[in-house]
């Protein structure tokens, strides 16, 4: 029997990377293009084919790749297609899936970045073996992926599970991409707690702290990081904060589809405990009693320059299912 190989696509605002994946989830061979250099969509698909044929030959040709997966902003799994990501260079609703199938003469499945992350991390990480599980992506915004009684939750229409955007605090923040007022992504997100942080040193003006040892534009999530570690107060008070709203959020998650485990991943878990002890702990406080104690609150176990990659090419291997 033929060893078979997935190709995964992660296609970021800035960049794309990809790779050529085995079933253990190794990443035989890995690279990356420009998201923004090509106007029209069929030239982008075209310098991704002339990137990943060296590797294609490399593996034995395109007989032995199952097939391609793609992880996308607005990507939709039922149709495969993009549909009006604010942050791509591509307007309206995009044929993708289908698009790369033309191209490369293999199956194409294609579904949001979060969705991708949570179906790599059942596949190769911390969710192996779990039928029932939610993922929370936070970096720039926040992402999730919903995985109940083994299945990824699309929705009818193949949009569901934008857990980021619920609102948390009712006529919060606004938020820049959608105008919604306080959802969570304004809230748990690095954006997020660069926000929060700036609102603190404002409405303590006299209070000392290392944040302010830095322009206030140039303030983000590294920087309250850094200032926590060092002892800064407001900047650990951020983390309590932001703890305590992501965590009253998670604890609606968990009453709604009881999972066995909340996986986080992304640049705000380099935060560590800060970010994790008062989540729990609020998480914990907001949840009724036949839920607490049952939910593991952990952290991704995908390294972060792989993950994208393996989540995308573990679409491919559903497939088969």
């Amino acid at each position: 029997m033929k060893q078979e190989y997935a190709i995964g696509i992660d296609i970021g605002g800035t960049n794309t990377v990809f790779g050529v994946v085995d079933h253990r989830g190794d990443i035989l061979y890995r690279g990356a293009i420009s998201s923004r250099k090509h106007e029209k969509v069929e030239n982008y698909i075209n310098e991704l084919h002339a990137a990943l044929t060296p590797a294609i030959e490399q593996v034995g040709g395109i007989n032995v790749i199952r097939g391609i997966g793609i992880g996308a902003p607005n990507g939709n799994y039922y149709s495969g297609t993009i549909e009006y990501a604010p942050n791509l260079t591509w307007k309206g609703v995009i044929p993708l899936a289908q698009m790369v199938t033309d191209k490369f003469g293999v199956p194409a499945a294609l579904t949001n970045d979060a969705n991708a992350a949570a179906v790599g991390e059942m596949m190769y990480g911390a969710a192996k073996g779990m039928k029932d599980f939610i993922m929370i992506t936070l970096g720039t915004g926040v992402g999730s992926g919903i995985v109940a009684n083994g299945h990824l939750i699309y929705g009818h229409d193949g949009f569901a599970g934008e857990l980021g955007h619920t609102t948390i605090i009712p006529n919060g923040r606004i938020h820049a991409g959608t105008g919604m007022l306080g959802s969570l992504e304004t809230y748990a997100s690095a954006t997020g707690v660069a926000n929060t942080a700036k609102e603190f040193l404002d409405a303590r003006p006299k209070e000392d702290s290392l944040l302010r040892n830095h322009p206030r534009e140039e303030i983000d999530s590294r920087i309250v990081y850094d200032c926590a570690i060092q002892g800064d107060a407001i900047a650990k008070e951020v983390y309590q904060y932001t703890g305590m709203i992501l965590g009253l959020a998670l604890a609606n998650f968990v009453m709604f589809s009881s999972p066995e485990a909340i996986i986080l991943f992304g640049g705000m878990t380099k935060a560590g405990d800060l970010i994790l002890k008062p989540t729990k702990e609020s998480m914990e406080k907001n949840l009724l009693p036949i839920f607490r104690n049952k939910v593991k609150l952990i952290f991704s176990e995908l390294k972060e320059a792989d993950a994208a990659i393996l989540g995308a090419s573990a679409l491919v291997w559903e497939l088969k299912n």
